[in-house]
């Protein structure tokens, strides 16, 4: 049952003092920033697993638990939406990889080879609401406007700088370094969305591409040390 609905008069509800417009109608700060969270979360979900295209406000905001009346108090647009997805989604991913390499190097194990196994692991193919978002957002992200698209951009860099930290091949130099982080990526993220656009319809092959590109890119590792 959707709860906490939300009329929007702009004319009569208009902020004041740089404070959001709830606090006059009745609704906590902490109630609209729970609301404006729930938006999000929801539609980080949506998006990943349904495309953003394929999204309306009705469904989103049903499943924020949330009626549609109520989405303008938070966002101008859906692209506006959009961005604030993005940005989240794609800081949430860098932090998510730096712990990552955090915690292999304190249990002496090699942050890169962690990160590949788990990249193409099966868990991870099935977790697309909670997974890579440079993967889950891959097809979208030509299609998004301008801001989102920066976005998706800036994560991605992001997340390629910190995979780049992980390469200890001796003799590379910087940009070595980085060339060789950018291919074992596009061969682990291209791997992944193959691997999950045939999983319904062909499981055993959607595992042998993940096998495949795991001991490819494993085998690559080992040699180049």
């Amino acid at each position: 049952m959707s709860t906490d609905i939300e009329i929007f008069d702009p004319a009569r509800y208009s902020p004041v003092g740089g404070k959001a417009w709830e606090t006059t109608v009745g609704i906590t700060k902490q109630k609209a920033a729970e609301n404006r969270e729930a938006i999000v979360t929801a539609a980080d979900g949506l998006f990943r697993e349904r495309g953003v295209d394929a999204v309306g406000l009705n469904e989103l905001m049903g499943a924020a638990g949330l009626t549609r009346g109520g989405f303008y108090n938070h966002f101008t647009s859906k692209n506006a939406l959009v961005d604030t997805v993005l940005a989240k989604a794609m800081a949430d991913g860098v932090g998510n990889l730096d712990r990552a390499i955090t915690a292999a190097q304190a249990r002496g194990s090699d942050p890169l080879t962690e990160r590949i196994d788990w990249y193409l692991s099966p868990e991870h193919r099935a977790d697309i609401e909670h997974g890579c978002p440079n993967a889950s957002f891959a097809g979208d992200a030509r299609r998004l406007d301008p801001a989102a698209r920066a976005r998706y951009a800036k994560g991605l860099a992001a997340n390629l700088d910190r995979l780049t930290q992980t390469v200890h091949t001796s003799g590379l130099s910087e940009g070595d370094r980085r060339a060789c982080a950018i291919a074992l990526f596009s061969e682990m993220a291209g791997a992944l969305l193959l691997s999950r656009a045939v999983a319904d319809a062909d499981p055993a092959l959607a595992d042998e591409i993940l096998e495949s590109a795991r001991t490819d890119l494993r085998n690559r590792i080992g040699a180049a040390r």
